[in-house]
């Protein structure tokens, strides 16, 4: 496979349209840091963004960037952490779970919607995304959105590409909101309860009127992957409170007086809360080396418990919870099991469960996307007519988004 980088947009548009010429295959890529998510991809060529580099506008006091689509992520966050604002979907480093190298890129983090604990209250990437130019399957460019919010133009396309994984084109620009990085951040770690229970105390800490930016639940089997082993001994029901120093403390007591009666309750300092929402962020238990299937399901917060103690009764399965419960993160012992994932979860009300992480030969046995519904499908496939008429992008994920 050729690895093509062009170093402008009118270049990715010229290959895209040579390549539609000759109906030869492209597979679209950005830092390679996902390679082995998702469908296997079948094509002969490669197009990378990675030289289409550079952040173009940044007005910290506008709350809004720009930024080419291979620009590395770490420089788009080092910019961002210069003038006190973030990324407020939290975006996964998929390197670790994935054994990859490699840079993640800003266009990457947008084209897979990446979306970390903090979704849970600021929605996901494509919740942040205004604005993208991109190259479609006929080698054209294509503008859609603008830099504020009350520019709405085209903001169902931005939304339509924001998750499509490069099966409807090749993004070549992002322009996205940059909020405000809290001041500081607390966690309260609540030992002991087992899933059903942290389920209801989750449920109980999100009423609350504290402001939870983060909730999760690490059952006894990974606890002692985080923090080096450090937290509390037994289960950990763990509820993120941020923003300004005396608000959090003050937020943090009501947090602690309402969770005590349900657990034993500790608290975790600025430096230690930070570490252990990246470390849930990016999945650390299951970032092991290995093939083993790891599975993403979005479920209801309240069946994702249901939905892993009906899976341990039919097969080796080991799991975390994240966003209340509602993002369970299973590993399998052997098989996929994907009839089986999947059938539960439709007796339990419904959800998506994605195949992150596979050796390649479940890879090419499994559909790693979620079946869409008949109709659902149906326009998934009239979308790709229009963008990539001649299906030369990123073939083998088309309706699977």
């Amino acid at each position: 496979m050729i690895d093509l980088m062009p170093t402008s947009e009118e270049q990715a548009a010229a290959i895209v349209r040579a390549h539609r010429e000759m109906n030869r295959l492209l597979a679209i890529c950005g830092g390679d840091t996902r390679s082995g998510f998702g469908n296997a991809v079948a094509a002969e060529d490669r197009l990378r963004s990675t030289r289409l580099s550079g952040i173009l506008a940044y007005n910290p006091g506008e709350m809004v960037m720009t930024a080419r689509s291979g620009t590395p992520l770490a420089e788009v966050e080092a910019a961002l952490s210069e003038n006190g604002q973030m990324l407020a979907f939290e975006p996964m480093d998929h390197r670790p779970i994935m054994a990859r190298s490699g840079e993640p890129t800003i266009g990457g983090v947008f084209a897979a919607n990446v979306s970390g604990p903090r979704r849970l209250i600021a929605g996901a990437a494509r919740d942040s995304l205004l604005g993208v130019r991109f190259v479609n399957g006929s080698g054209e460019i294509i503008k859609a959105g603008g830099r504020v919010m009350k520019n709405v133009t085209g903001l169902d396309l931005v939304k339509l590409i924001a998750g499509s994984h490069g099966t409807l084109g090749f993004l070549t620009e992002v322009t996205f909101r940059v909020p405000p990085r809290p001041k500081t951040e607390r966690t309260v770690v609540l030992s002991g309860l087992n899933d059903a229970e942290a389920a209801s105390a989750m449920a109980a800490a999100m009423a609350l009127p504290v402001e939870v930016s983060g909730a999760a639940h690490l059952p006894l089997t990974v606890t002692w992957k985080f923090l080096a082993g450090k937290l509390p001994e037994g289960e950990a029901t763990v509820l993120r409170i941020e923003g300004l120093a005396g608000s959090v403390d003050a937020r943090i007591e009501k947090l602690v007086a309402a969770m005590s009666a349900l657990a034993t309750v500790t608290r975790l300092d600025e430096g230690e809360s930070r570490r252990l929402w990246r470390e849930i962020r990016d999945v650390l238990p299951y970032a092991d080396g290995t093939a083993r299937p790891v599975w993403r399901v979005s479920v209801a917060p309240g069946t994702g418990h249901q939905l892993v103690a009906a899976l341990r009764l039919e097969a080796g399965v080991d799991a975390f919870y994240d966003w209340q419960g509602g993002l369970v993160w299973m590993r399998m012992e052997a098989d996929p099991e994907a009839e089986l994932v999947r059938r539960f979860i439709k007796l339990l009300g419904g959800g998506h469960a994605t195949l992150i992480r596979a050796s390649a030969a479940a890879r090419a046995a499994t559909a790693a996307f979620h079946p869409e519904s008949e109709a659902v499908a149906m326009l998934s496939r009239r979308v790709k007519e229009k963008f990539d008429p001649a299906g030369i992008f990123n073939p083998g994920k088309m309706g699977e988004r």
